[in-house]
């Protein structure tokens, strides 16, 4: 589990761009570019599966106010695969682009899809004039641990991360409000780390070390939808690391810069 798994290079860099580098940073997706297979999966898949089979309470929570809408994911989810190239959908199981041939669950569809895409899946609902997380299968934290977070809202999910003021909150809480099920939306972050670990949960109060090398860079391409049914919003992350030496001297150092 502790293997290092990278990316060869990053699709896109946020930083790079007038439309990203500011937050929030919101662009619509392109179609049903809200899941992906990159060059990664399946080391990343490897990962998932020994952290959904060893840390099961670590990475996994569903609230039964978030049940309905996990279940009209999962059908979703499993819809968007039968179309995409590479997988195999049956049935009782599905067939992975890497040759692993996964079970399905649907008493379990946070844990099931968790295991078929390299998304991790977070569920947040209405609740007021907020929208609180009701379930997730986060293995991939990036200093964050999901037993905190899950049901609170979307402020106090935030409370910790200074660029997060209530300024910010209100516009991220309108644009949740505006979100259609015919258009997704994205952003993407980036950080510079030293240590390449995907799995990075933390406390709140817990500090990321500051990256002293800055030799990789952790980006998460996140993306909004809302499903239809429930009206639930989900908020889906692909992370990807690579080694900085992949991007070139201009690149570093604008990165360098925006985080800054």
């Amino acid at each position: 589990m502790d293997q290092p798994v990278f990316q060869s290079r990053l699709p896109f860099l946020p930083w790079m761009d007038p439309r990203t580098l500011r937050l929030p940073g919101i662009l619509p997706v392109e179609g049903e570019d809200w899941l992906r297979v990159d060059d990664a999966f399946a080391g990343q898949m490897g990962l998932r599966d020994a952290l959904i089979a060893g840390r099961q309470d670590a990475v996994h929570g569903l609230l039964p106010e978030g049940r309905a809408a996990a279940e009209e994911l999962y059908a979703k989810v499993l819809d968007r695969l039968a179309r995409t190239e590479g997988y195999r959908v049956g049935a009782l199981s599905v067939l992975r682009p890497d040759g692993v041939e996964v079970a399905l669950d649907p008493a379990a569809p946070l844990l099931t899809l968790g295991r078929l895409v390299q998304e991790d899946l977070c569920i947040l609902e209405q609740a007021g004039d907020e929208h609180r997380l009701t379930g997730a299968i986060l293995c991939f934290p990036a200093s964050w641990t999901l037993a905190q977070k899950l049901g609170k809202a979307l402020i106090a999910i935030h409370d910790p991360v200074p660029p997060y003021d209530g300024a910010l909150a209100r516009r991220v809480q309108r644009l949740f409000d505006a979100i259609r099920p015919e258009q997704a939306l994205w952003r993407m972050n980036y950080l510079t780390y030293d240590d390449p670990a995907l799995f990075q949960p933390r406390l709140e109060g817990q500090r990321r070390p500051r990256p002293v090398d800055h030799v990789y860079v952790r980006c998460e391409r996140q993306c909004l939808l809302r499903l239809p049914q429930t009206r639930a919003v989900v908020f889906s992350i692909h992370t990807y690391v690579v080694r900085a030496e992949t991007l070139t001297p201009a690149e570093l150092l604008a990165l360098r810069e925006a985080q800054h």
